[in-house]
């Protein structure tokens, strides 16, 4: 036996069940956004310019972070999660906590890759149905992930200049 089959044997360490949970809400939201979508006669659109992509892109990028990592929203993960220590800038290092669901749950929202996906669902599903405020939405999310960048850059240089 494998240490990845032992480890799905003990169903505390790894919560199965709370994961296909979340995966089948998910898959349930996208089934809900195209029935609904199909009802109302959206037309989606053919093609998604790069332009748009780049703007999708970083804008899941910041509202994953801020969701996962950022202080301010700890309040969202709190229930879910116990602080593990402070990151860089702002940022905090968050684990889950719990059994069952809870963990899974907690899994999620400390993990800004598995949220990304989440994120990115809605922003599509806001682009496919109202572009436009979809992209207000993104390239402010967009502006504050640039605006970060430039910030690190920022300490990066102070740092180097007191060194």
């Amino acid at each position: 036996m494998t240490d990845g089959e032992r480890r799905y044997e003990d169903e505390e360490e790894t919560p199965l069940a709370g994961y296909a949970t979340l995966a089948t809400t998910f898959a349930a939201g996208v089934g809900l956004f195209t029935l609904v979508a199909r009802r109302r006669g959206l037309r989606l659109p053919d093609g998604v310019p790069p332009w748009d992509m780049a703007l999708l892109g970083a804008a899941t990028f910041k509202a994953s972070r801020l969701l996962t990592k950022d202080k301010v929203t700890s309040f969202l993960r709190a229930p879910f999660t116990r602080r593990e220590r402070d990151g860089e800038g702002n940022e905090v290092m968050d684990v889950s906590r719990g059994s069952g669901m809870r963990r899974a749950v907690g899994d999620l929202v400390s993990c800004p890759f598995c949220t990304s996906a989440w994120v990115a669902g809605a922003l599509v599903g806001t682009y496919a149905s109202a572009p436009r405020a979809a992209r207000l939405v993104c390239a402010g999310l967009t502006a504050v992930t640039m605006a970060d960048w430039l910030q690190y850059a920022w300490s990066l240089t102070e740092q180097k200049a007191e060194g």
